[in-house]
């Protein structure tokens, strides 16, 4: 009521100032320097008392409604200049990388490249990208997922049928196996020992993953590691022993067997050797097997996840 009554009250005492307009309006020009501010304001008085008035008789006076899109302020892109080359130049992707329609995170992806994709560079930019060709036309990828020359693989997997299946279930992308079914430490010593080199490099991660099929060669599986490993941590490879994973029922080891073989490993392997616990992740979270001793495919991926993210802590 109060609030009515002063927005009444206030319409009054604008209307007599509007009834007094017409008389300072007929002054002369000289005494009308203080007189044209308050008919100024009188003005605005008046539009004021207008929307009050309209409000009391259920009116809703007149509004402007902007839109969001009118609000919206454009972020502003990186900035950056491309510098070109006199010559094209070839470079591999070191990793899985995104592909951009500038040079910052902030421009769109418009595609991506695996590990080791031989790229036309045409440029690199003030910030660190590189000007390369793609689908036609020229897009960025950033600077420090480019080398000069073929990267060592990212993974290496060795080992026997279950490499084998792993790599069945997650892919080969940025991964490389040598890997065999039905096999253990003669495949491992006579065969894939040679083939390390041919993809492991410097930066290489190599997860070792055999004796499922001949625990009783623990001793020959240390030796074997224990002697090779001043060469691969010379050449840049860290390496990975991943423990004999568990077998369900019907499979012709036991799991007593297994955890004997992987104590043993794990205590005398040489401490340069990172020990991956596949066997405790999968009695702890399950594993699903038809035949005793091979998995799903969703267990190997399982398992896969668990081996990268004890790499990714390393």
């Amino acid at each position: 009521m109060l609030t009515a009554f002063a927005a009444v009250f206030s319409f009054a005492v604008f209307s007599a100032a509007g009834r007094d307009r017409d008389v300072y309006k007929s002054m002369d020009a000289g005494t009308l320097s203080s007189i044209e501010l308050v008919d100024s304001m009188a003005d605005t008085i008046d539009s004021a008392a207008t929307a009050a008035v309209s409000t009391l008789d259920g009116e809703t006076p007149e509004t402007t409604t902007v839109s969001n899109e009118e609000n919206t302020t454009l972020l502003e892109k990186t900035l950056f200049t491309v510098t070109q080359y006199e010559t094209p130049i070839t470079m591999y992707t070191s990793d899985t990388v995104n592909v951009r329609n500038g040079a910052g995170k902030d421009y769109d992806k418009v595609g991506k490249l695996k590990w080791g994709t031989e790229t036309t560079v045409y440029g690199e930019t003030d910030n660190g990208w590189y000007e390369v060709a793609y689908d036609d036309a020229f897009a960025f990828i950033m600077g420090d997922y480019m080398v000069t020359e073929l990267p060592s693989i990212p993974y290496l997997f060795v080992g026997d049928s279950r490499t084998v299946q792993m790599k069945m279930a997650v892919g080969s992308t940025d991964k490389a196996y040598i890997a065999k079914i039905g096999e253990g430490y003669s495949y491992f010593k006579n065969t894939a020992l040679s083939e390390i080199p041919s993809y492991a490099g410097n930066g290489t991660s190599m997860i070792i993953n055999f004796g499922v099929n001949d625990l009783g060669n623990a001793g020959k599986y240390i030796s074997l590691v224990n002697n090779n490993i001043d060469d691969w941590i010379n050449a840049g490879i860290t390496v990975y022993y991943a423990a004999v994973t568990p077998v369900g029922d019907s499979a012709s080891v036991t799991n007593a067997q297994i955890e004997s073989f992987n104590a043993r490993l794990q205590s005398e392997l040489d401490p340069r050797v990172n020990w991956i616990d596949g066997y405790s992740y999968l009695m702890q979270t399950g594993f699903s097997t038809a035949d005793g001793l091979h998995y799903t495919a969703d267990t190997y991926r399982s398992l896969y996840s668990y081996y990268i993210s004890v790499i990714n802590q390393v």
